[in-house]
Order: C-alpha cells, then structure tokens, then sequence
C-alpha cells in the first residue's frame, strides 16, 4: 500500500513539474531528453495496435476519399451520387476524407506554417499563452486531461473559439493571427456546405441541420507533435471521439491518424491537399446512431521533424448555447424510438472536459 502511495505520489509530482515549465513536450525535445519520461508510459493495451483479419474487412484499406468538385455540381444526378457517398461514408465509417473542397491550397500550406511558427518560437513568448483556463480567448497547454489521464500523449495544443464570435486580433498570437481568422471563416463555409450534403443524406430539406445551428460555433485546436524518442512507447493522442457535431481536419503529410473500425486500427494515409471530415458524437447523438463517430487516435511521431494538424470542431462547446438537442423527431418512430436524452451542448462538453480521454464514448453518458 504505501509503495503504491509513493508511486502516485511521483507521478502527479511529475505531472506538475512538467506543466510548470509551460513549454510542454516541445520544450522536453529542445533539452535533449533520450528516454521517455514516465508520464507518457502508455499501456500495452492501448498501445496494441491490431489489423484488420475478418473476410468482410480484408478489401478495405483506409476511408473513402469524396471529391466535391469545387462545391459546384454540374447536375442534380452528380450532387445525389455525392450525397449517397457521403451517407455510406457517415454510416460506415463515420470519417472520409475530401477533394477539390474549394479551401485554397495554398491556405493549407499557410495555415500549418502558422501552427509551427507559433510552437517553434522563442519559449518564453509563448509562455504568456499557456494556461489550464479554458475559458480564456485563446489558450495553449499540453495535454487538457493531464491530469486526469492514464497517461500523457505526445502533443501540444493550442486553441480558439473562432465562432460564432470572432475572437478580438489581439488576444490571438501576432505569429498566427492573420492566418488563424483567414482559415477559419473557409472553415465555417466548407461546414455549412457538408451540413448540406449531411442533411440531404437524412432524407432532410437541404438546410436542416444549419437551421438547427449545428454549424454555428467553430472551435479550432491546432496540434503540435515533435519527434518522439520512443515512439512505441505512447500515443500522439489516445483513442477517443470528437465531442462536436463536426470535425474538419487539416493534416500534414506526415501519416500518424488511425480509424478504428469493427476492433481493428486503419491507416489514414495523406492525401495531398484533402480535408479529413469526420462526424462527431453530437450528430450521432441527433441522428439517433444513423451517422457514427468513429473512435481514432494519432501515434506518437516517428519522423524527424514535427507533425502538426488543425482541427475544427463545430460546436458550441462550454460557451452559452440553450438550444436543446435530441434525436430528430424526424428521424424517430416506434420501430425506431430515441436512444439517448435530451441535452444541451455545454452539458456535452462539461461531461468530456471532467472525464478527459478516457477510451470510453461519452454517448453512453447520455443513453436512454
């Protein structure tokens, strides 16, 4: 018993002397470390990392890719095919990856430079950033459940509500302001016009889910991974779902991203200039487990420089938002009765933030 007093003891002493340095795994890297210190120990069991054998899997490589032509459909039959893709995707897999989405590329390119500007600058700037608030403006920490999780991945973040009100420039970082404001307004654009496919793909008029302001709040969380020393070690994040209704994901070239499906981990390869989208719990919630929000996680960077990606989540999160969500009473009827409880979205995000990334769905939480 008292071993075991000990060992927690050094762990949450560990915990605590790596946040105070508030210059997160980055900081780690730049002193040189070899070894991996004992925080970011994972368990073999989430480390496991098993492929697909089943007959029904065996074809199956990675999630579909889904080219929305410029956004522009030269008929009603292609936007329907676009449209029947996308509902296989949202069933299927609950992820698929698209081109030709009308972000421009060299935007990508700018926004992912602005993520490394801002974590490979002078230490003590970015300090003044880093915080465990998350009801600041604009925060950047490493790990929002390190004290909560089973261990700490190998990652540093930094983040932004974006909408439904835009952030004042000054609270952004000079280094990734301009950028910041510039992607995220394409981002709200590209959501408001996959809630569209989104809907139709549920029998719905076109502008159901924005009229329910599924697309109304942005929230932007720009991740940072350096090399890893070693990388079997840990995780870049733990398996877990997105908390939002949906995530708009730029990746970098550097692979990492698994999706898991039926108890097996897929590869995400890069696409050059895709959009990874996947459906959060919030719209699995709504569509009453028609739209699945697949479980994923990031490993931990074998290469040699730095991996980064931006995430755009929409939801509203903790801010205030009083609209009640449900199953869609058009999505219900007696064969199909709700399966999960009314709530509001702060309630959403308030469970997450307290339980952390912890492996298991939030949506049981909510469950009828």
């Amino acid at each position: 018993m008292e071993t075991m007093k000990i060992a927690s003891f050094d762990r949450v002493s560990e915990l605590k002397a790596f946040d105070e340095t508030k210059t997160g795994v980055k900081g780690l890297v730049d002193a040189g470390i070899k070894q991996l210190p004992r925080i970011f120990h994972d368990s073999l069991s989430n480390l496991a990392n098993p492929k697909p054998l089943s007959s029904n899997l065996l074809h199956v490589t990675t999630i579909p890719t889904i080219d929305l032509e410029g956004r522009v459909f030269e008929d009603e039959t292609k936007r329907k095919n676009t449209v029947d893709r996308v509902r296989e995707a949202s069933e299927k897999w609950g992820f698929f990856q698209v081109i030709n989405h009308g972000v421009p590329l060299d935007l990508l390119e700018r926004m992912k430079d602005g993520v490394r500007g801002f974590n490979e600058q002078d230490p003590e700037v970015k300090k003044q950033f880093y915080s465990r608030d998350f009801s600041r403006e604009f925060v950047y920490t490493s790990n929002f459940d390190l004290y909560t999780s089973s261990a700490a991945s190998w990652r540093d973040t930094f983040s932004c509500y974006m909408a439904p009100n835009t952030p004042k420039p000054q609270d952004l970082p000079e280094i990734c302001r301009d950028v910041m404001l510039e992607y995220s307004k394409q981002a709200v654009s590209l959501g408001e016009f996959l809630f569209e496919l989104l809907s139709e793909a549920l029998g719905l008029n076109r502008n159901h889910l924005k009229e329910i302001d599924c697309s109304r709040g942005l929230r932007m969380l720009c991740h940072y991974y350096p090399p890893c020393p070693e990388p079997d070690l840990t995780l870049g994040a733990s398996k877990h779902s997105d908390s939002s209704f949906l995530t708009v994901l730029l990746p970098d070239q550097i692979e990492g991203l698994q999706v898991l499906r039926e108890g097996y981990w897929f590869d995400v390869p890069p696409v050059p200039g895709a959009l990874i989208i996947n459906v959060g719990d919030l719209l699995q919630l709504i569509t009453n487990d028609k739209f699945i929000s697949s479980e994923h996680r990031v490993l931990a960077n074998r290469a040699t420089g730095a991996r980064v990606s931006v995430a755009c989540f929409f939801t509203t999160g903790i801010r205030p938002n009083p609209r009640i969500y449900g199953p869609m009473r058009e999505l219900v009827s007696e064969d199909n009765p709700p399966k999960y409880r009314e709530i509001t979205v702060k309630e959403f995000a308030a469970h997450r933030s307290a339980k952390g990334l912890d492996g298991i769905s939030d949506l049981l939480h909510f469950k009828i």
